[in-house]
């Protein structure tokens, strides 16, 4: 989708990952060199930290919300990202995303703007992402 296509209140949803594999946990670790034990280790996780079981990135569930705001807008570049956790994302969550326009701005330029609003929930309907993007017309 071209940002000048958009409008406020266009929305965009999309899988973001089917049924997380704790190989896509030890994956991230390795692309990301966190190898904190809470989400490699389950004996780590389970019997010293109290877990029921390894869980997920919160920077892995970040860049999974992010890359649905980079797939949709091809032209765009993100110059502003956030988000807050509300819980945590286990293996075995689905986890699917909803990206929706609050505003669009045009600068004196040509140039188009828009703020999303971001969340991203679990297979149950549990919010695990709330946040936002603003992304630029290149």
């Amino acid at each position: 989708m071209k940002i000048h296509d958009l409008a406020v209140g266009d929305r965009h949803d999309d899988v973001l990952v089917e049924n997380l594999s704790r190989t896509q946990l030890v994956m991230y670790a390795g692309a990301s060199g966190d190898y904190n034990p809470l989400h490699t280790d389950e004996v780590y996780a389970t019997q010293v930290a109290g877990y029921p079981s390894v869980l997920a990135h919160g920077a892995l569930t970040m860049g999974l919300t992010a890359r649905l705001v980079t797939d949709w807008l091809e032209d765009g570049e993100v110059i502003g990202f956030g988000v807050r956790f509300h819980r945590q994302v286990w293996p075995g969550n689905t986890l699917t995303a909803s990206a929706a326009v609050k505003t669009a701005e045009t600068d004196d330029d040509g140039r188009v703007t828009v703020d999303l609003e971001l969340e991203t929930t679990n297979e149950t309907g549990q919010r695990v992402i709330s946040g936002y993007a603003r992304v630029r017309a290149l």
